[in-house]
């Protein structure tokens, strides 16, 4: 913690740019497998009760047509938002027959790469683009680890609040303020997976005929036994082509110049996959990456894109709107995944992030924050586990407790104007630093081994717990009624798209990346 930090919030509270703290925007996407009664993943399309995918504002999939993603629209109210998605989840529950939402981030029983179906849009232009660009996963990366799950935190704060603060309300400004929130992100965020990190246990199925460092836990699983996420480890999101190129979070300009050299650099490895063969589209190009979305990253600064704008064009020419926080495993406790106090949690954090001193990323640290990733990612429970800071060695507990005394400050200046206490829940966290078995990750593993189960077992009683809970809930008529409109709506959308589709597809794509 600087004392910049200290100057800052109190800048906050003597311009009265403070009272706008009660006014956050929030949004979640959560991501859900269907599986089917045994565990096995589910091979059914995409529920039509459910709506069409590409036009549903709420219920949508991700990469595989089994693994539903739910989206709020903005909430600056957490128990509001977290109420839509409880209903996004109840009346999905009751439009897909036997088949049950798994509850955490490491899949269920996987029968090889042949058993993950890849998301349908459907035959216009945007929707088999959605679908190429799957493909083009599934070739460069593999299926498995597509079929990993999350939930990522959508985060910002009113215009008026860097007016206030700035006394302008230049996009320049604001981008600085989140670009200072993404670089300390990067940073701080091993705390997030020590404290949050929910899959410390897999399948065995999950790194079947793959090389791994994980430990035997009991049958038919395994386990990091001082773990906290695999999620964030080598098995979940990776792209040994991407650690070739640094996305610079220096300022806007130069993040969009980065991110977009990324999308036009040719990777010979990628080239040897083909772009059409034999009439088959395997992917959009070969280059590092298809599209900007293909970068992997805990955290992302992004803007709301025109239909047919790219996310980076958007950027460039409206500044920075929100950050996505993409680091979060699902709760397996939680019905829904994801609990108030972590979004309160993460509210104090960000604000800790955005305004303490946020100096640029150099190649060394870099560095530094990936092996402190790493090492909490793999050994964060451990009391002797240590971390690196500017060529320093730090216990993990030390830097951890460090870095609660700036998020206190930031979680007494929320308690200003807020009826939800964040300095208590703030101070709960803390006691997991020395407390490792209050941590998700422990809980999990000491559960799975009190009853000498599989991590399976463990899984699947959660997910049918879960689903117990939601068969028993009932929709308000009018959320019923909204819920089944947009259904009905996003069919017609999609199905006026394509009826009046022009040109073709590879013309559609030269446009799209010429733009």
């Amino acid at each position: 913690m600087s004392n910049k930090l200290a100057r800052n919030l109190a800048k906050i509270e003597s311009t009265g740019a403070d009272k706008l703290l009660s006014c956050i925007n929030r949004g979640l996407e959560k991501e859900s497998l269907r599986v089917l009664q045994d565990g096995h993943l589910a091979q059914t399309p995409h529920p039509v009760a459910l709506g069409s995918t590409l036009h549903h504002p709420s219920i949508t999939t991700d990469y595989s047509e089994s693994l539903l993603e739910f989206i709020t629209p903005v909430h600056q109210d957490v128990e509001s938002m977290l109420k839509f998605l409880e209903d996004l989840h109840v009346f999905t529950y009751q439009n897909m027959g036997d088949e049950i939402l798994w509850t955490n981030s490491m899949p269920c029983i996987l029968a090889g790469e042949s058993s993950i179906p890849i998301a349908d849009y459907g035959t216009s232009h945007v929707g088999m683009m959605k679908h190429v660009y799957r493909h083009g996963l599934s070739w460069r990366y593999g299926k498995l680890m597509q079929t990993i799950a999350g939930v990522h935190y959508n985060f910002s704060l009113p215009e008026r609040f860097f007016e206030l603060l700035d006394s302008t309300d230049s996009s320049e400004n604001r981008s600085r303020h989140y670009f200072n929130l993404v670089r300390n992100f990067h940073r701080h965020c091993w705390l997030t997976l020590y404290l949050f990190g929910s899959a410390p246990a897999i399948c065995k199925s999950f790194v079947e005929g793959r090389e791994h460092n994980l430990e035997d836990f009991g049958s038919y699983s395994y386990a990091l036994q001082t773990g906290t996420t695999l999620r964030m480890s080598d098995l979940g999101y990776q792209n040994n082509a991407q650690s070739s190129i640094q996305v610079c979070t220096d300022s806007v300009d130069q993040y969009v110049e980065t991110l977009r050299a990324a999308t036009e650099l040719n990777w010979p490895e990628y080239e040897k996959i083909g772009i059409k063969v034999d009439g088959e589209y395997r992917q959009l190009n070969a280059n590092i990456l298809q599209i900007e979305n293909e970068f992997y990253s805990v955290i992302r600064p992004k803007r709301t894109a025109y239909s047919g704008e790219k996310p980076t064009t958007a950027l460039a020419k409206r500044g920075v709107e929100y950050i996505e926080v993409r680091s979060i495993d699902l709760d397996p406790y939680s019905p829904i995944g994801v609990t108030a106090d972590v979004i309160r949690f993460m509210d104090a954090f960000l604000l800790f992030c955005m305004f303490d001193e946020s100096p640029e990323i150099s190649h060394k640290e870099q560095d530094e924050i990936t092996a402190n990733r790493t090492a909490t990612v793999m050994y964060g429970r451990d009391a002797a586990t240590k971390l690196n800071f500017n060529g320093e060695e730090i216990n993990i507990r030390d830097a951890a407790t460090e870095l609660f005394a700036g998020i206190e400050m930031s979680a007494r200046l929320l308690d200003k104007h807020s009826s939800h206490d964040h300095s208590t829940l703030v101070a709960r966290e803390k006691e997991k630093i020395n407390k490792p078995e209050l941590t998700p990750s422990a809980r999990i593993l000491k559960e799975i081994g009190d009853n000498q189960e599989p991590y399976f077992n463990f899984a699947m009683r959660t997910a049918q717990h879960h689903k117990n809970y939601f068969d028993k809930q009932k929709l308000d008529d009018k959320v019923k009624q909204r819920l089944m409109s947009e259904a009905t709506e996003s069919i017609s959308k999609t199905a006026e798209l394509e009826a009046h589709e022009e040109g073709d597809f590879q013309s559609f794509l030269d446009t799209y990346f010429a733009g």
